[in-house]
């Protein structure tokens, strides 16, 4: 019988580690659960958000408009390079004349 407790005790050790680390990981997850439920309602409320600001509008009528918008930036963007050119370029002659 001595020699059957000596076989059952480091069982229950191993046996009570396992339990452990079973309930700490338990733990762990109700937080990340917890944690996850927070973030997906404040993800929620964000785009409850954005659709009432967007209530009324049409979707596609916006992505034209960006597209638009994205168009033009881009045609003020080469403007201001060939300006930007162009005055250079008078300044390099400014400098010829003054010399």
């Amino acid at each position: 019988m001595n020699q059957t407790a000596a076989l059952v005790h480091p069982d229950l050790d191993r046996l009570a580690d396992r339990i452990e680390r079973a309930a700490g990981m338990v733990q762990q997850l109700r937080e990340d659960r917890d944690r996850l439920q927070k973030e997906r309602d404040e993800l929620a409320r964000r785009v409850q958000d954005i659709e009432e600001k967007l209530h009324g509008q049409d979707v596609g009528e916006l992505v034209a408009e960006a597209q638009t918008l994205k168009r033009e930036q881009r045609e003020w963007m080469i403007e201001r390079r060939e300006v930007t050119a162009r005055v250079e370029m008078l300044l390099k002659k400014l400098e010829k004349i003054e010399e």
